[in-house]
């Protein structure tokens, strides 16, 4: 059984088990935290499509810790002019990890 879930303006295929690492969430680690916008649900060769969302259907999560993203950089330049700009990013990020998805 897996759910298709839509947080952060992304969209992510789950399972039960599984850890994914998504936008930062204001839920401190070791909390459950739940994803109610679920825009698919397969399982049982039933798939179950939301328009856009399915109703009552909600995935339930631990959030295992946050952390930053690897740095990404960002270099300008115009040659002959002198003008050079490095700009560095690092995202703000929250593992969670899936323990079931509920209809």
């Amino acid at each position: 059984m897996y759910a298709v879930v839509e947080t952060g303006s992304k969209q992510y295929r789950v399972t039960a088990g599984v850890t994914l690492e998504i936008e930062r969430l204001e839920v401190a680690a070791g909390q459950p935290v739940t994803f109610d916008r679920v825009l698919l649900i397969s399982g049982d060769g039933k798939i179950l499509v939301g328009a856009p969302t399915v109703p009552s259907a909600s995935v339930i999560a631990d959030v295992v810790e946050h952390k930053r993203g690897e740095k990404k950089i960002a270099f300008k330049m115009r040659r002959r002019k002198g003008y050079h700009r490095t700009v560095g990013h690092r995202q703000e990020l929250t593992v969670v990890k899936i323990k079931e998805i509920k209809l």
